[in-house]
């Protein structure tokens, strides 16, 4: 019998290279009726019959986990993915093992297979400690591998360059979101690391169903409300509909469903080892549809065609994973600005003594008191932040043989003190940046330009003898509060 092919993230953990993802089960229950484990159980075991035995899932997919552990407990061998996705705060050795604990409870077992990591907002770096205490986890045993979810190329990169040991990243990828074969795979390439691929489908909205018809104007399915932003900001209705024409004729040249073709052509992409293939457990299957994909393959005449389709559209804006962090807010529930503003800041600010209206950032480092300076300082409507570097913790320097690394975690912290001040990078008008090494010049300007491209405030990089410890980069920034427009 045809199954999904395996891929190996690791010689720890080897994948089907179709995953059946649970994210609909939050969906499902999200009116309050929980599924019955149980029940839940039973529909999973269908797919695990049919060579679907990779599951994926969440700490908030509603209890995807409970499910998956009522499979598990009858002895049906799976492998169990799933993500852990804490609010950010202190990530200290108790907070992290309860996490993971709380995996494994859930799930009824001692080791998770692979535990996938989200952090809403870069600007808290404790998402750092989170990731080396999760490496302490692997080696007692806990955790199978790590992986990452919704990391951009930058912070992917960093983590890496941090010695953090992953294997995989879990982002968006579709015919209309093509943002994952930019950077992203790039650094994958570099650093011999995979994505496990989702949306693949655009909630559904890639299939014959919608083939010629007209712009729905009333969605209430979570998953089909998120992927219409998708895209909105792709070019709109009419640019999907060439995509998805084209996507038919594919379909049509192989026999195969548009579906198909849809998920092949993210599975045929060098840095993708799997693809999600989300479930309504209850509802219909479509395991002898998606048995499909590991039965054809696209050529050469089927990639022009699609590439002609791309060219209609608008190419989504950023990096993966940005639409949870920045507008345009491309998820289920739009605009998280509320969400992202209760965020708790890694910093603290303070009036300045005898200075009214001035206000001042300090990020607990004991040197704010030893050499008598702040993170930041905000007079009117100006604001200038220190020289930074990458430091995390006390005096750990993160990524030390890294500099464009440093200027992502560097960049982060500033970022942090302006948005604790009432600014954003947006607001910045000067930087200035310290190299120790002038062989770093090209890293440390891609980093910079990644955050600044289009901002372009005034620049000045100087190459300066040495900088102390490990570390190879330094920036401090000013900014200019002014009304939004």
């Amino acid at each position: 019998m045809t199954q999904p092919d395996t891929i190996a993230l690791s010689d720890r953990l080897t994948i089907r290279r179709a995953l059946v993802g649970l994210w609909q089960v939050a969906d499902i229950e999200k009116e309050g009726d929980v599924m019955d484990p149980e029940l839940g159980a039973d529909h999973l075991a269908a797919y695990a019959d049919a060579g679907f035995d990779t599951f994926d899932m969440a700490d908030h997919y509603g209890s995807a986990e409970l499910i998956t552990g009522a499979l598990l407990k009858r002895g049906k061998s799976a492998t169990v993915c799933t993500k852990w996705c804490p609010v950010p705060g202190p990530m200290t050795a108790d907070v992290v093992r309860a996490g993971v604990q709380e995996r494994l409870d859930r799930l009824g077992v001692d080791r998770v297979d692979l535990l996938q990591f989200h952090w809403w907002s870069f600007e808290h770096p404790a998402w750092l400690d989170a990731l080396h205490e999760m490496a302490e986890l692997r080696e007692d045993g806990l955790i199978g591998e790590i992986g990452l979810t919704n990391f951009d190329a930058a912070h992917l990169h960093l983590a890496l360059a941090d010695g953090i040991p992953i294997v995989s990243n879990q982002v968006p990828c579709s015919l209309l979101d093509r943002r994952a074969t930019g950077p992203l795979s790039e650094v994958c390439a570099r650093w011999g690391i995979k994505l496990l691929c989702y949306g693949t489908l655009q909630g559904g909205f890639l299939s014959e169903k919608w083939l010629g018809q007209p712009e729905p104007t009333d969605i209430t399915d979570w998953s089909k409300m998120k992927y219409k932003r998708f895209i909105d900001t792709a070019g709109g209705w009419d640019a999907y509909q060439t995509v998805l024409e084209a996507a038919a004729d594919v379909a049509a040249k192989h026999g195969v469903s548009v579906a198909n073709v849809a998920t092949r052509w993210v599975l045929e992409n060098d840095a993708v080892a799997g693809v999600i293939i989300g479930a309504r457990l209850g509802e219909a299957q479509h395991s002898d549809d998606n048995l499909k994909l590991f039965q054809f393959s696209l050529d050469a005449e089927d990639h022009a065609c699609l590439n002609a389709a791309f060219d209609t559209t608008t190419p989504l804006p950023g990096d993966c994973g940005d639409e949870y962090r920045k507008p345009p807010f491309l998820t289920a529930s739009g605009d998280l600005s509320h969400h992202l503003d209760t965020m708790p800041s890694a910093v603290t600010v303070e009036d300045v003594p005898g200075r009214p209206g001035e206000q001042r950032v300090l990020s607990g480092s004991e040197w704010e008191d030893i050499a008598g300076y702040c993170r930041a300082r905000r007079i009117g409507d100006r604001i200038l932040v220190s020289g930074t570097t990458a430091t995390a913790g006390v005096d750990r320097a993160v990524a030390p043989q890294d500099a464009g690394a440093q200027t992502t975690f560097i960049l982060d912290k500033v970022s942090s003190a302006l948005t604790a001040l009432g600014a954003s990078l947006e607001d910045v008008v000067r930087t200035r940046v310290y190299l120790s090494d002038a062989e770093d010049v090209l890293a440390v300007s891609k980093a910079h330009g990644r955050v600044f491209a289009d901002i372009k405030p005034a620049n000045t990089l100087f190459q300066i003898g040495q900088l102390i410890g490990d570390y190879k980069v330094e920036i401090e920034a000013e900014a200019i509060v002014r009304p939004k427009s």
